[in-house]
């Protein structure tokens, strides 16, 4: 009785849960939605659109400029996944390990650079690439390389190298918190009898932490890959996308055709390609992750079970419609 009197009312517990899913609407799918509608319109701003159907989508497919920042796109997932995801694998078991104190330390100041915002990143980075005052270009002067240095922010065939630096240098400690939870989680006796057995480190890492923690990587992966295909304050701050179209990525060029050449219609189109494609790496690289981490036994094992599991469908309707005929 005293549990049914604490025990609140239906309606608030439908109100408790509807907050979130209120937010989610109006912060991402209400958005989303009204990208879409103003894509199909000939839009510069004010009130005035007009409707010219699928002609953003046809000039989208035609633009070289975004597929090149798609291509950029995919450079910065690539690189950041194995820069980023890959050291804070290599730091985690480096830190995992039984020679290293002060545990708690390491993954504080690891975690630090993700606090920082992502303009600051920029900022830092683009005093470190300065051709004068720059760091970078002071420490090959100490060394003798005077004449290596260059105007780093404006060299077209190595900008992307030198903007997806920062992107690896700052998101290593989120990583490697992310995996640190993982690796924890795996019972210590396993890698202790694995190491009694002969197995060396990387043995360990390789058929022991990595299928335990693959489902950590595999989320580790998406976020590495949603964040990158969204790429925008770093690159704005540090190269505006240039020189020329050299290191655009599609958020930049999005917000620059909308935002600066006031074309709002074709902008919100740029930006329904974003989320589709997105999309569709996102689910490929899942696809991926789960073939590589997954060896030729397990898949045996898989599509064994999946041919029981399509035996017994059939089995029961077959027992229905001899029950049926039976009637």
């Amino acid at each position: 009785m005293y549990l049914n009197s604490i025990k609140p009312k239906m309606r608030v517990i439908v109100a408790y849960l509807a907050i979130p899913v209120v937010v989610f609407v109006f912060t991402v799918f209400v958005p989303l939605v009204a990208a879409l509608f103003y894509s199909f319109f000939d839009w510069r701003g004010g009130p005035n659109k007009t409707f010219n159907g699928f002609v953003n989508y046809s000039q989208l497919m035609a633009d070289a400029t975004f597929w090149a920042s798609f291509r950029h796109n995919l450079f910065l997932v690539v690189m950041c996944i194995i820069g980023q995801i890959g050291i804070a694998f290599i730091l985690v078991l480096m830190i995992n390990s039984k020679f290293v104190r002060c545990k708690g330390i390491h993954r504080t100041f690891g975690f630090f650079p993700s606090t920082i915002s992502a303009v600051c990143v920029g900022f830092i980075w683009t005093m470190i690439y300065d051709y004068k005052k720059g760091l970078l270009n002071a420490l090959l002067e100490l060394a003798g390389k005077g004449d290596s240095a260059i105007v780093w922010l404006n060299e077209p065939k190595i900008i992307m190298w030198i903007v997806t630096i920062p992107l690896i240098w700052q998101f290593i400690g989120y990583y490697m918190v992310i995996l640190l939870s993982g690796v924890a989680a795996i019972d210590t006796e396993i890698l202790e009898s694995a190491e009694i057995d002969g197995a060396t480190a990387i043995q360990r890492a390789r058929y022991i932490i990595l299928p335990l923690v693959k489902n950590t990587l595999i989320v580790c992966t998406t976020l590495c890959i949603a964040g990158n295909m969204k790429a925008f304050d770093n690159i704005l701050v540090m190269t505006s996308g240039g020189p020329g179209y050299s290191s655009m990525v599609m958020a930049l060029y999005g917000y620059k055709v909308s935002f600066e050449q006031n074309n709002l219609g074709y902008g919100s189109c740029i930006s329904v390609a974003i989320f589709v494609l997105a999309l569709a790496v996102i689910g490929g690289s899942q696809w991926l992750m789960n073939y590589l981490m997954t060896d030729k036994y397990d898949r045996a094992e898989m599509k064994m079970l999946k041919e029981r599991d399509k035996q017994a469908r059939e089995r029961m309707k077959a027992l229905r419609k001899a029950k049926k005929g039976g009637n």
